[in-house]
């Protein structure tokens, strides 16, 4: 189910064109030279993966949790459910109770800090805000999250986060410089492709956990990260 973290990845940064878009379009890199512009892109990347990785590594824990408590299947098939309403259920919904609520100091303190290194062009500045950026709430990083939790692994969980990094690479690098060519109009376009292959994901996940015996689709042993078992690759 690695694959499915790229995938969602790449599929998500249409999302982010809309939610994530913004910042990396401010990013105070140089206009002016462009082999430096480059390293500086790639220094925000760096900073979003290193904090898609430490939150990876936490669920990926929790993902271990499960998986010695022997609730493996149930955990992938919650998980493919989560997946499917987090991406099927309007946000506004979401917002009536105020999930966010007990952690609000916390993102407000992400969100003033991320504007004041908007004022810098260091790479410590882009490579914070880079890092920031991963940690500001966003559904489609939670839904991966949930991907981390079902690799069974603290490994696979930093890996998995990684992969989905790497996926909204592309689109969010050509984001920077094509700057405010991508009117409002067209990004709500293109973000009504992300809950369908989110759909998909999920229901991978739900068949993964349901065991059928349908060879890496729906393998009846769920224990597909430990040494031994081809399935891994």
């Amino acid at each position: 189910m690695l694959y499915s973290a790229f995938i969602l990845g790449l599929i998500s940064s249409l999302h982010c064109i809309g939610m994530c878009g913004p910042i990396a379009m401010m990013l105070p890199v140089d206009r002016q030279n462009e082999a430096k512009k480059i390293t500086q892109i790639i220094t925000y990347h760096l900073g979003r993966l290193a904090a898609y990785a430490s939150i990876g590594l936490l669920f990926g824990l929790l993902g271990r949790g499960f998986f010695l408590a022997g609730l493996q299947q149930k955990t992938s098939v919650f998980i493919g459910v989560a997946m499917i309403l987090i991406v099927v259920i309007p946000e506004r919904v979401f917002n009536k109770y105020n999930f966010s609520k007990p952690v609000y100091r916390i993102i407000s303190k992400i969100k003033s800090t991320l504007g004041s290194q908007f004022k810098k062009k260091s790479y410590k500045a882009i490579f914070t805000i880079g890092l920031l950026n991963g940690f500001l709430p966003c559904g489609m990083v939670y839904a991966a999250l949930f991907g981390a939790i079902a690799m069974q692994s603290a490994g696979f969980g930093v890996l998995y986060m990684i992969l989905f990094g790497l996926g909204t690479i592309p689109l969010m690098t050509t984001v920077v410089y094509i700057n405010g060519m991508i009117q409002l109009p067209f990004r709500n376009k293109i973000q009504k492709a992300v809950p369908y292959v989110a759909v998909v994901i999920g229901v991978l996940f739900i068949l993964r956990g349901l065991g059928l015996g349908i060879p890496y689709v729906s393998p009846s042993n769920m224990s597909l990260f430990v040494q031994g078992n081809p399935e891994c690759h």
